[in-house]
């Protein structure tokens, strides 16, 4: 097995195509590692901008990459992935990047510039931050840097040096390194089929309509939270600040609640929220 890890820096750009903000890629770094976790080759590329009419503030600021420099010295986007894609050629090939924001990114320049929705050289992923969190003592859970990851595992590094995609993939390597464990790692590679790209770039979101295809809202069960029965709805649901609400009752206790449900619509499934709130007893008088 060999492993890839690549790092890319983008600047916000604005598609007037698409008529919102995309953040393009102007540069590519990535190091290959072989079975034995030794760094044998590196790539490095600029990438000349086509969206981009000037660089944002936090870009400059990061990078120090100048539009200057990306005139010179880079080349077009679909040149520099093909070169890409021969160089990171081989067999059993994992790729890594540290998040899977740069996975994302990447995808959505691939769907703008080459109107694919994959990542055709790519059949291995693994997130190199998912992992290294395993090993990383305080604040088990929460996302952590490249450089706070590097501090935690006693690695020195220029900080100087970071947010340039070569060097960030050397520091992903090391901290790679240092906690590497072959089948722990292996729990974390994904396949990347069509259905893992699709995946990636689904953007959850709450349906807000009651008539709609995707679940019935009056099928939704609800229970009471004084007693645990069952409660039944006593009007239409309207939709409110989000939420399909309702007064409800319940059958047991015949205590009356303020109903609401949110529905959330992910990649695999739809996510039910209920809260019940008890309704004072004078309102409850007139609602029935």
């Amino acid at each position: 097995m060999e492993y890839i890890i690549f790092d890319l820096e983008w600047n916000n750009a604005y598609n007037y195509k698409l008529n919102k903000g995309i953040n393009e890629i102007v540069e590519i770094g990535a190091v290959r590692l072989n079975e034995n976790l030794e760094i044998v080759d590196t790539f490095k590329q600029l990438i000349k901008p086509r969206l981009s009419r000037k660089l944002t503030s936090r870009f400059k600021n990061l990078t120090h990459i100048t539009m200057d420099e990306l005139k010179d010295n880079g080349i077009g986007f679909n040149e520099a992935f093909s070169d890409f894609a021969r160089w990171a050629t081989g067999r059993d090939v994992v790729f890594l990047s540290w998040s899977t924001s740069d996975l994302y990114t990447l995808v959505d320049n691939f769907k703008f510039f080459k109107q694919l929705s994959i990542i055709p050289f790519m059949e291995k992923y693994a997130d190199a931050q998912q992992y290294c969190m395993q090993f990383v003592q305080e604040d088990k859970g929460k996302q952590i840097s490249l450089a706070n990851c590097a501090s935690c595992f006693n690695i020195d590094i220029d900080t100087s040096n970071l947010h340039r995609a070569l060097e960030d993939c050397y520091v992903t390597a090391y901290c790679f390194k240092k906690v590497f464990d072959r089948e722990r790692f292996e729990e974390c590679i994904v396949n990347c089929d069509k259905a893992f790209f699709e995946r990636l770039v689904f953007k959850p979101y709450y349906i807000r309509t009651i008539n709609n295809n995707l679940f019935d809202i009056y099928a939704v069960k609800l229970s009471c939270p004084e007693c645990s029965g069952s409660v039944k709805v006593l009007r239409d649901y309207a939709v409110e600040n989000g939420a399909f609400k309702n007064a409800g009752q319940c059958k047991e206790c015949k205590k009356k609640f303020w109903v609401f449900v949110r529905a959330k619509k992910t990649y695999d499934d739809i996510v039910i929220y209920k809260r019940l709130v008890s309704i004072n007893k004078k309102r409850a008088k007139k609602i029935s």
